[in-house]
């Protein structure tokens, strides 16, 4: 039986919503200090070089120019999110082309970019290396001389040329479950490089204050690692870092990282002026963090009645030039390359590597979409050669209650199988088709939320209207409304007596942020535990009042009740009387440490393409995607969640590449690297199985990176099933589709 809620579940818009329309909200962008200088950097044309020599007196004479910095102005060391291997500037040698080698701060931003022209930056070329199976040979330039001193780095080293990480998932054996198959399959999957393409670009503002205090505005979402992070490459004690909240325009995984702050912290030094770095589109394509292209090879033994016995995984990831921009040195969805099904034997190796392209760092549901994408095109490919249907073959293989996953974790109330059946039946699966140049996909995956820090205070006044406050800053999802609904029911008031406090890291110890689809996890557990802490205080004050025992007063739509003579008394007398006597508003404050879950939320997706044989172009005509939920907290958002994840999913299969030239991005603006539009959609169906329990409050489960992952692997077997024949490698653009049909041919 679904509980029934008065706020939990309505469809409520965002608090913050009218102060974003009408421009009220503030942006990094937006901040402005007395004497602010604008910072410009300098970037390297060269993919991988020694420098020579850097001149910058023309510069340094400019009139408007207060500051020029080169590497061998600033202390010798490396930043990072926790691999810390990424230099603030350039010092001996650039790795990329569009690594940083000067910067300047000047009184306007056209006097900052003049004279970046005016410096003069002698190179030698080194001979770059750009594809990771080549950089993993002995022969391929080692580009870190100095790798096994970067702290951070995973012990012990790989021994392996350029590869800074090397993880492994074993179960089973590996090699006895292909010895005991009847059939090996084995393919290999190729992905690309993809932007987050936020709207707003990374910026920061940096200003030192008369005590040497840093103050720092930026647009990221994880403070607290930021100031970790600044902390140990400043070599300066965390006390002295403060973080003030901005609002945040968009993120999908990449405004985790420090980015120019640690750079604009040296200009703000040594002009003694607070700085400004506001990043371009052009920057922001030649040197943000985009996803990691990958190349994944997947191995499995079958057993003749379609029970899969044996796979083995190797996922190489282009990391570019730097592992500093990934929260973790390795990308945790590698381990996701069994897929959600039962395989007894399991080995996975997944490689980080060393190029000269860009860093990579974290998109949405890190790693999943280029591992999905490779593991549910081998199994359309493995179902056709036995002569089995795609869907049929996933129901065999998929978990079940009580099953171990393909790396051993265990999960409760496993429902992969439900959601490959509500998917299958609303695509209409066993229907015939209206053209032969029609075709459907399907695909599963499967999302775990993250764990993390949280601390919430909740507070309220003589009115009874509660605030809540925390240091949990929202990338655009919503979070906050759904924080304050969480209040609104604990506390039976109305959402508009919930007001948000966005805090400063000086304001609690340490907040995990967003990521990893755990804000209802940790953040709505603190909120929670606050809210359950300042109702009991509540009711011991009614209590008191009403002249009963606690345990006979229940809070129900803002009255507490005693079941001891009808007595009664509104929340607000309450509240009112409890702070009159006080003399302060009441308080509770929460702090919970999320543990890994024990939940997993599964995704199943079917795609209905056509394909033009003659161009080979591709329309997606309709999108079914399939939710595993908890309790839905806000409607309004968590629909808003799914249906961006397919899209932005979209945008992977079919259009979004930055593609390079010898390490050169050449797709550097918005107009050249293709987004989709409003013209793109298909029709989009969503389905979500009834509530099953999930580990957040009100048994809910994250829903923020699930729909995006089983994307273009829906939309590649859809082509396949059109054309006849398996389109490898993202994106599936229409020349692919073409080369593939005449190939076939």
């Amino acid at each position: 039986m679904v509980a029934s809620y008065s706020v939990i579940g309505q469809p409520i818009v965002r608090g913050e919503g009218s102060e974003k329309v009408s421009g009220q909200s503030i942006y990094t962008s937006d901040v402005i200090l007395p004497g602010m200088l604008w910072g410009k950097v300098l970037r390297s044309p060269l993919p991988h070089a020694r420098i020579v020599s850097i001149d910058t007196s023309r510069a340094a004479q400019l009139p408007g120019v207060h500051a020029v910095i080169t590497g061998q102005d600033i202390p010798d060391r490396r930043v990072g999110r926790l691999l810390r291997d990424c230099p603030v500037l350039a010092r001996d040698k650039v790795l990329f082309v569009g690594e940083k080698v000067a910067a300047v701060a000047a009184e306007d931003p056209d006097i900052a970019e003049e004279a970046l022209l005016l410096i003069d930056v002698e190179y030698e070329d080194l001979s770059p290396v750009f594809d990771p199976e080549e950089a993993m040979t002995a022969g391929a330039p080692t580009l870190h001389e100095g790798m096994e001193s970067y702290p951070g780095l995973p012990q012990p080293p790989s021994g392996i040329n350029n590869v800074f990480a090397h993880n492994a998932w074993d179960k089973g054996d590996i090699e006895q479950g292909f010895a005991e198959s009847d059939l090996i399959f084995e393919h290999t999957f190729t992905t690309q490089l993809h932007h987050q393409a936020y709207l707003e670009p990374h910026a920061c503002v940096v200003d030192i204050d008369d005590t040497g205090r840093v103050q720092i505005w930026a647009n990221n979402k994880g403070p607290f690692m930021l100031r970790e992070q600044l902390s140990a490459v400043w070599e300066m004690s965390q006390d002295n870092i403060l973080v003030n909240p901005t609002s945040i325009g968009g993120d999908f995984g990449g405004k985790g990282s420090f980015m120019d702050i640690p750079l604009c912290y040296y200009l703000a030094k040594a002009s003694g002026r607070p700085v400004k770095m506001v990043m371009d589109y052009v920057q922001e394509l030649m040197a943000g963090n985009p996803r990691h292209p990958a190349t994944i090879t997947i191995k499995t033994g079958m057993k003749q009645d379609g029970r899969i016995w044996a796979r083995q995984a190797r996922c190489v990831f282009n990391s570019g030039a730097f592992g500093a921009f990934k929260p973790r040195v390795h990308l945790r969805g590698a381990d996701h390359s069994g897929g959600p099904y039962r395989i007894p034997n399991v080995h996975i190796d997944s490689y980080m590597v060393y190029t000269n392209n860009i860093p990579c760092g974290h998109m949405r549901a890190p790693a999943k979409p280029q591992v999905a994408f490779a593991v549910e095109s081998h199994m359309d490919l493995i179902a056709r050669e036995m002569g089995k249907d795609p869907y049929e073959f996933r129901m065999l293989n998929v978990l079940q209650d009580g099953d171990s996953n393909p790396v051993g974790e265990e999960w409760e109330n496993i429902r992969a199988g439900e959601v490959l059946q509500k998917a299958a039946e609303a695509a209409g699966w066993d229907q015939p088709k209206s053209s032969p140049n029609i075709g459907r996909g399907i695909s599963i995956s499967d999302q775990p939320p993250g764990s993390g820090l949280s601390t919430a205070e909740v507070q309220m006044d003589a009115d009874g209207k509660a605030t809540l406050l925390m240091s949990l800053w929202d990338t655009g999802t919503g979070a906050h409304t759904v924080l304050r609904q969480m209040v609104a029911e604990t506390l039976t008031i109305p959402i508009e007596d919930v007001g948000v406090v966005i805090q400063d890291t000086d304001a609690v110890a340490f907040e995990s942020g967003p990521g990893g689809s755990r804000v209802t996890y940790t953040s709505g557990q603190s909120t929670m535990g606050a809210a359950e802490d300042l109702k009991e205080q509540l009711t011991v004050m009614a209590a008191e009042y009403m002249g009963c025992s606690a345990d006979t007063v229940a809070l129900q739509a803002g009255l507490f009740q005693s079941r001891e003579g009808g007595r009664a008394m509104s929340l607000k007398d309450v509240a009112a009387q409890a702070v009159s006597a006080m003399g302060e508003d009441l308080s509770a404050q929460k702090t919970y440490n999320a543990p890994p879950s024990e939940y997993t939320s599964y995704c199943a997706q079917v795609a209905e393409v056509e394909v033009d044989p003659e161009t080979g172009e591709v329309k997606v005509n309709k999108f079914i995607t399939a939710h595993d939920v908890g309790t839905v907290l806000n409607p309004l958002f968590h629909q808003g969640q799914i249906e961006g994840g397919v899209i932005q999913g979209l945008g992977y299969a079919l259009m979004e590449e930055m593609e390079t030239e010898e390490g050169r991005i050449s797709t550097l603006s918005l107009g050249d690297y293709k987004i989709p539009t409003i013209k793109d959609i298909p029709e989009l169906v969503t389905v979500l199985l009834e509530p099953g329990g999930g580990p957040a409050p009100f048994e809910s489960k994250g829903i923020g990176e699930s729909s995006n992952t089983p994307v273009a692997a829906a939309i590649a077997n859809a082509v396949h099933d059109a054309i006849g024949a398996p389109v490898m490698q993202l994106p599936v653009t229409a020349e692919r589709v073409l080369r593939v049909i005449k190939g076939r041919g």
